[in-house]
């Protein structure tokens, strides 16, 4: 090569000249700039597709299977090479499909029984090959073609490129590979990272707290007493809230993303300690504490059924929906009670009862629903497969208040009394834990989501009054929301909002926080130092 190509380039000396060059030749074709390509190729004197590769591309689309045979021997050097066994099996199954389309049986009858074992395919090789012809699209579809032949030559050109070593060839939209591999790590480097917008090629990508709810853009002041619990609907659109003082409220999320109140649901005779929605956002499940489960209609605010009474003694600590909306599971705080299944009527459909099943502190199923997770006595975790009854068991050292899974259903965090959340994956591959910290947790439950885009990020309520936000790539806190006055028990994230977030205290108010401002160099300071 001449004219410098063998020089490097970029300010650390690591990117070959020739090889950037040919790079961008390849990718002006793909992105149809032929003319500009073939410029660029004349003027550089280097070629996008290398001198071997050419040769066998002419040899391919002309059908001069022998020459292609010879190109393919010279491009993998070692005989006993598997690829090029199967390159020279895709090559000889082409071969045969067009004499077989044309009739010429006696012909392909010939490269099976002669060329085959000369490229040392085994009479099994030669068997399979032959199903594959017989069985083959390419036999259904009648008499051959010259449109239909030169297409079958492409696609077998496709095939042969991704067995073809570097550097006769080089992958598939290289460049915009290594542009996205690029973007893709400064996104995953970026802590505030929270949209799904494509990222500016013009500068390196760096996000901000405009990214994530942390400015309190709304106050909801409708409850008498204390707030103890918070979630958004699964498709956005709604809130719930619990409050001690006796009652539940649905709230609208209205297009501007301002919050009203829609129902106050009052039948309880105890606080309202938890909530849960239908997967289809239809039903609400309010859970008094220390007593009964009620299901309530979201559009009507009506209540359509209660599960047990407080003459049975059966009273739920914790439920969650099947996918379905047609079933729902509850686990009592009494150990003889156990956990039950049941439908939105109220039939009973499954049971776990006995000595193994002790107090039920929190429970959850899969999004998928297939496993069952169950916090029980407080320092036990079981995770139940509930078709094959495999049960996986993590035992932690310290009290656990509350559980929540992610919305991929693929992890799932713990609140431990000992100030930590801890994050868990559903398949059982991780030995220990990622744990976090940093809030305030020693007497009373408090509850964490996870939240943001793709479930990237942790919120957690705390006895200090103040929201705490988590990135999982990092065990410190990203952000510390203030606001409340006193204890936050529970915090939601919206799942179809990532810059929406829902707070409850103890204060009687629920705040909503928006996206906060662009992050000044003080900021940016503080949180180096934190992380």
């Amino acid at each position: 090569m001449e004219n410098g190509l063998w020089e490097l380039l970029g300010s650390k000396g690591l990117l070959k000249k020739h090889e950037f060059i040919r790079v961008l030749v390849q990718c002006l074709y793909s992105l149809g700039f032929k003319k500009s390509a073939s410029c660029l190729e004349h003027e550089s004197n280097i070629l996008y597709k290398s001198v071997d590769f050419g040769l066998l591309e002419k040899q391919v689309l002309s059908g001069n299977w022998d020459s292609c045979v010879a190109v393919l021997d010279r491009i993998f050097d070692s005989s006993s090479d598997d690829t090029r066994n199967t390159a020279l099996y895709l090559v000889l199954k082409q071969c045969l499909v067009e004499y077989l389309k044309q009739g010429d049986v006696s012909l392909a009858l010939n490269v099976l029984r002669k060329q085959a074992p000369l490229l040392g395919m085994g009479k099994d090789k030669i068997h399979r090959l032959a199903c594959d012809i017989v069985y083959s699209k390419e036999m259904e579809s009648g008499e051959a073609d010259s449109f239909l032949v030169q297409d079958l030559r492409k696609n077998l050109l496709v095939e042969l490129e991704k067995l073809i070593p570097l550097p006769i060839v080089i992958g598939e939209r290289r460049l915009e590979h290594l542009v996205e591999s690029a973007v893709l790590h400064q996104i995953d480097t970026c802590l505030y990272h929270n949209s799904w917008d494509a990222v500016s090629l013009y500068k390196d990508h760096c996000c901000g707290r405009d990214q994530i709810p942390s400015e309190t853009v709304q106050i909801l002041m409708a409850h008498k007493n204390e707030v103890w619990f918070v979630q958004f609907s699964n498709s956005g659109k709604y809130l719930a809230t619990a409050s001690s003082d006796y009652t539940a409220m649905i709230w609208k999320v209205l297009d501007d993303n301002k919050v009203e109140l829609k129902h106050t649901l009052e039948s309880h005779q105890n606080p309202v300690s938890f909530v849960s929605w239908s997967p289809d956002d239809t039903k609400l499940l309010t859970c008094g504490n220390a007593e009964v489960l009620k299901l309530w209609d979201v559009e009507t605010g009506v209540l359509r059924h209660t599960f047990g009474n407080n003459n049975t003694g059966f009273t739920v600590s914790s439920c969650a929906w099947f996918p379905d909306s047609a079933r729902l599971v509850c686990g009592s705080s009494d150990p003889e009670r156990g956990i039950v299944m049941w439908d939105t009527d109220g039939n009973e459909i499954k049971a776990w009862r006995g000595t193994r099943i002790p107090k039920v502190v929190d429970l959850a199923v899969t999004p998928d629903g297939e496993s069952m997770i169950t916090v029980f006595s407080d320092k036990e975790i079981r995770i139940l497969h509930l078709e094959t009854k495999v049960e996986r068991v993590i035992s932690e050292e310290q009290p656990i208040t509350s559980l929540s899974v992610s919305g991929d259903g693929k992890f799932f965090i713990v609140n431990l009394s000992s100030q930590e959340i801890h994050l868990w994956d559903l398949a059982g591959d991780w030995k220990q834990p990622l744990k976090f910290s940093g809030h305030r947790q020693s007497k009373y439950v408090i509850r964490s989501c996870f939240g943001g885009l793709n479930s990237s990020f942790i919120a957690s309520g705390s006895e200090d009054s103040q929201v705490y936000l988590w990135n999982l790539k990092n065990a410190k806190p990203l952000e510390v929301l203030s606001g409340h006055s006193m204890t936050v028990n529970c915090v939601s994230w919206n799942p179809r909002n990532p810059r929406m977030l829902a707070s409850a205290s103890d204060d009687q108010t629920i705040r909503i926080w928006g996206p906060g401002k662009p992050n000044n160099p003080e900021n940016w300071l503080d949180n180096q130092k934190m992380q």
